[in-house]
């Protein structure tokens, strides 16, 4: 039996990789992170490939693919660190509006015309004074670090795993500043908002946020590669006492540990996917642990990778920063390593 990637997958692969080199280089993800342009042109793009609609039924306009095509494709995004809302309006969103039979809506998205954002920030673990209450069909109260402040609505999680659905037009945004400036985030508040609930059922936001954990796992692998790719890439140029640095034993140590760190994670990340449609006993724990996992490795190889670079690693001619901030915001948003390991310990009975 042969495990990997089907000939399709590599297919999307390559036709993605090709689409965000030609339509998304470097310069492009500097003037967006700079507040220049916006990324509608790419996303524009992407919905021209079916991206937007991967995990969308062909009944409501989407392509029908998997949480494993997914995650192949945020991979190809966190490689070329793409700005763009794929992990909230293109894979966690859809789970939701499935449940809730929101065909309207889902069509929508799938064409690239609507942009959901995630608020499940109150649900993950509220902070400083964040909370929202829901009276009758209306919301009061305020949501922070909500992923894509330019959506056009927003799913927002209470502490019970409700889930509401939020016109984007009836809530106060409040942009907030990350360290990862290739994607937006905001604070919503929220006065007597009217919502529509979108599920009451526990698996249904488990599910959604599951999807989300793998895609930002897939996403912090590809951006991980690239650190990696360009590191050696450096040190087979950069010379230093008439020699390149990649001859050096201690540099060569270092890519040869980066390397050796980040090739594993890869059946990880495939076999999360695969699980979240294939073995659902194990989706939970798996995405915990690929999130908390790819989150301890992509800290490590940003900081290794930006070490082989040395002072050019800081400098923004090279860029470098830019994974590296994309890495550092997936470690913390939509749970810390710490909190999906706590959680992943509950699900085997490892803590009350």
């Amino acid at each position: 039996m042969e495990f990997g990637l089907s000939q399709e997958q590599i297919l999307l692969q390559d036709s993605v990789n090709k689409f965000l080199t030609d339509q998304a280089p470097l310069s492009e993800v500097r003037e967006i992170a700079s507040g220049e342009s916006g990324d509608a042109d790419i996303w524009r793009g992407l919905a021209e490939l079916g991206i937007t609609g991967l995990l969308i039924p062909e009944a409501n306009g989407g392509v029908g693919l998997g949480c494993l095509d997914a995650a192949v494709v945020a991979e190809c995004l966190g490689y070329h660190v793409t700005p763009g809302p794929f992990i909230t309006s293109a894979a966690m969103a859809p789970i939701s509006l499935l449940a809730a039979g929101k065909d309207e809506l889902l069509a929508k998205i799938a064409a690239g015309e609507h942009r959901v954002g995630i608020a499940f920030g109150e649900a993950i673990g509220a902070r400083n004074d964040a909370g929202i209450t829901v009276t009758d069909a209306s919301m009061t109260g305020k949501c922070i670090f909500v992923l894509d402040a330019d959506a056009d609505s927003y799913l927002i999680a209470t502490p019970d795993k409700k889930i509401f659905l939020a016109n984007a037009d009836a809530v106060e945004r409040k942009p907030l500043t990350t360290v990862d400036k290739t994607r937006s985030t905001c604070e919503l508040i929220l006065n007597d908002v009217v919502v529509e609930l979108i599920s009451d059922d526990p698996e249904v936001y488990e599910r959604t946020l599951d999807i989300g954990r793998v895609m930002q796992a897939a996403d912090t692998l590809g951006a991980a590669q690239s650190m990696v790719d360009q590191a050696v890439a450096y040190a087979k140029e950069r010379r230093q006492f008439n020699r390149v640095i990649g001859s050096f034993q201690a540099v060569k140590h270092m890519c040869a540990e980066m390397a050796a760190n980040l090739e594993p994670c890869r059946s990880m990340i495939w076999y999360a996917g695969h699980a979240m449609d294939d073995v659902p006993e194990e989706a939970r724990l798996v995405a915990c642990h690929a999130k908390a996992h790819l989150s301890e490795v992509g800290k490590f190889i940003s900081k290794t990778a930006t070490e082989v670079h040395g002072g050019m690693g800081f400098t923004d001619l090279v860029g470098l920063h830019y994974w590296f901030k994309r890495i550092g915001a997936n470690r913390q948003l939509l749970g810390s390593p710490e909190l999906v390991r706590e959680e992943a310990a509950r699900l085997q009975g490892l803590a009350a």
